[in-house]
């Protein structure tokens, strides 16, 4: 009986993929949705990590080094390119690793009774939103992850299947427990789909789901049917407005916020929002909202102490419309050195 993790960093910032793995994607065209009206809608704006402050708030910070496959401003549709390319080849980097990992399997005999998971702690927002190389929003990018389930062929499951239900990460743990014959706790607020896993069927186990953010802005979500509506309390200096709406199903990558258009829809989004913070607190083991005490302690972590000179920043960049609403949008930051 053994357990192996493996975490593999190739896909994060900062895109540093070995020079001698090549550009494997330099002759494929860049995303449809990504032009050049879009990247000049993202100079204009704001926000650590976007299009002018690809790496954080500006060269200061720690992945701002000099990586040649990662951009740290996207002044053009090229470093646009870099930017795509450079997280693809990461990704290819790292389904290569994952591949000979499932071959020294293959070569010890192990494969047949062996459960491989493949999964992630968050995707990547490039360009959605305006922020680039990173994770920031309670959103169907960054929330959108891997969970690649192979059992063993001595378990008799079913084949290859896909399944596009709404599930959460601890569904998955609660999942594994029960498929190797454990016991899922009663305080858990993970749940098992084993049972469908092994009919073979689609896990409905939500209707919808609840997205938090709070290390770069302070943002809770609801995802259910073709809707992602978004509510921001802190910003994170991105000028978000309170509320967002996206058709998710026509709109992948979020260019168009319907809120204005739909205000039923964002009521019903609220509506779904107050019932599940009301479930999630009576379950709760303390008698806080784990948001409103970040939102106590000075907001989200990463844009903490950050925004005076951020604000010089943006003014010093010809953006200066931007730094003005940041300024009036948060003058407690201010007040507080940031």
């Amino acid at each position: 009986d053994w357990f192996l993790h493996v975490n593999l960093w190739d896909a994060h910032t900062p895109y540093n993929t070995p020079p001698e793995f090549g550009d494997p994607f330099s002759d494929t065209p860049l995303p449809a949705w990504y032009t050049e009206e879009v990247l000049a809608r993202h100079r204009a704006g704001c926000g650590p990590h976007s299009a002018q402050e690809a790496l954080g708030f500006d060269d200061r910070w720690p992945y701002a080094h000099p990586w040649p496959r990662q951009p740290h401003v996207i002044n053009d549709m090229a470093d646009a390119r870099r930017m795509f390319d450079g997280y693809d080849n990461g990704v290819l980097y790292a389904d290569q690793i994952i591949g000979r990992i499932l071959q020294r399997l293959e070569d010890r005999g192990w494969r047949d009774d062996t459960w491989i998971i493949v999964s992630a702690d968050h995707g990547e927002n490039l360009g959605e939103l305006n922020i680039y190389c990173d994770h920031q929003t309670a959103d169907t990018i960054t929330s959108r992850v891997p969970l690649i389930i192979c059992p063993p062929s001595s378990s008799g499951l079913p084949g290859g299947r896909v399944d596009d239900s709404l599930l959460y990460q601890n569904d998955m743990a609660a999942t594994l427990v029960d498929l190797v014959g454990g016991e899922v706790p009663d305080d858990w607020d993970g749940r098992s789909f084993a049972e469908d896993f092994r009919a073979g069927a689609p896990a409905r186990l939500h209707d919808d789901l609840v997205i938090s953010q709070m290390a770069w802005t302070c943002q809770r979500s609801v995802r259910w049917d073709r809707w992602l509506a978004m509510r921001s309390y802190h910003d994170g200096y991105h000028d978000f407005p309170d509320w967002m709406l996206f058709d998710v199903e026509a709109d992948p990558h979020l260019q168009h916020n319907l809120a204005a258009d739909w205000a039923a829809v964002v009521d019903e989004a609220a509506r779904r929002l107050d019932q599940w913070m009301s479930a999630m607190m009576a379950s709760a083991a303390h008698a806080d909202d784990p948001m409103r005490i970040v939102l106590h302690e000075g907001g989200p972590f990463h844009t903490r102490g950050e925004l005076p000179a951020y604000l010089e920043r943006l003014r010093a960049t010809g953006r200066g419309e931007c730094a003005d609403r940041l300024a009036s949008t948060h003058p407690r930051d201010l007040e507080k050195g940031g």
